[in-house]
């Protein structure tokens, strides 16, 4: 940690190097600076430093890639070959992933309110895709970005669906993320659903998905009686520029969108908000600001307030404190929800 190098006062990451006020305050004049940390981390990897804007286009999800001829996208799935989009993973035919079976109860981010949550006996299939939309800073699962650099964990969709036994009870895509991935989950949605079989499909995103694709697949959560749970990472734009690299305000569309569809799930844990308190960068403020908007659309939606735990590139930041969560708890009630819980309580200081 150090304290901000521009205004001297408040508290920082070193990586980063400027404190939240800064850094939404003097947006413009931290611009290139701080992209260009994420260019530095990406490169490593072999991703392209930022979203391409100058070739064929990719609408698969919302960072709205242009492609130039013999270069990847920015999820690094996708590449212009000769002018043709060419998909090196995502589709029903290749999802890249890993997979493991997690016993119930998980610790999932809905686990507190999800319907498998006294369930006992049987597990989640947990589809861990390669390769993400963003680029947090904080990623406590980073390690995704090995399977994007080597391409070589790949799984059809059947190959997927013919991993679920008779004891898996519900099914959980995240990673990474599935946004670049949505052609796959949503194949292996149909099937299981096409098979009767009594599992409940989950998705755990950033919310960066194409909208009509996400629609799609909350479709099927909503007819397993599952759970789509949407990372609202920060309400201010300079903040998400700054610490993951891009914009997520498709994540609040998407939020809203999934919102009206309420009245068709089949219980009350069809849509859950989460939010990591990031030590010094996601305060009070931010969560009542997050808050709002959530209780706005509907005030009995859940919302998990997650303790942080430093990770990737922010290695230098504490976990979050005990004070800091109860200060982001109050505020998320003075927004207006009902239903909130601290999550990851084992790693508050």
């Amino acid at each position: 940690m150090m304290t901000c190098k521009l205004c001297g006062r408040n508290m920082a990451s070193e990586i980063i190097g400027y404190c939240k006020s800064c850094i939404v305050e003097h947006w413009k004049e931290l611009e290139t600076e701080l992209l260009g940390l994420h260019a530095r981390s990406r490169k490593k990897f072999g991703l392209p430093p930022k979203i391409p804007r100058k070739g064929i286009p990719c609408a698969l999800c919302a960072n709205g890639c242009r492609i130039p001829n013999g270069r990847l996208g920015y999820c690094g799935l996708r590449k212009n070959e000769n002018g043709k989009l060419l998909h090196l993973a995502g589709t029903p035919e290749k999802g890249l992933l890993k997979y493991y079976y997690d016993p119930l109860p998980t610790n999932c981010v809905a686990s507190w309110c999800c319907a498998e949550r006294d369930t006992r006996g049987k597990s989640n299939l947990a589809i861990f895709y390669g390769a993400c939309s963003m680029n947090c800073l904080f990623c406590q699962n980073w390690h995704f970005r090995f399977l994007t650099k080597e391409m070589t964990s790949f799984y059809s969709s059947k190959a997927v669906y013919e991993k679920v036994t008779d004891d898996v009870a519900c099914i959980c895509f995240f990673g990474g993320d599935p946004a670049p991935q949505l052609l796959h989950a949503i194949d292996v949605a149909k099937l299981v659903m096409e098979s009767k079989k009594p599992v409940r499909i989950c998705l755990e995103t950033n919310g960066l998905e194409n909208s009509a694709m996400l629609k799609r697949l909350a479709n099927y959560v909503i007819e397993s009686g599952g759970t789509i749970k949407i990372d609202l990472k920060f309400f201010s734009p300079e903040l998400s520029m700054a610490i993951s690299g891009v914009s997520n305000e498709r994540s609040y569309e998407n939020f809203a969108m999934l919102a009206s569809m309420l009245e068709e799930a089949r219980h009350d844990c069809f849509l859950v908000a989460s939010t990591l308190l990031i030590p010094f960068y996601v305060d009070e403020d931010e969560v009542f600001k997050i808050a709002k908007f959530i209780a706005e659309l509907n005030e009995d939606l859940p919302y998990s307030l997650l303790a942080f735990y430093p990770a990737f590139l922010l290695r230098d930041l504490p976990t979050t404190s005990r004070e800091q969560a109860l200060r982001c708890l109050r505020a998320a009630k003075l927004a207006g929800l009902k239903r909130i819980r601290i999550g990851n309580v084992h790693l508050l200081s």
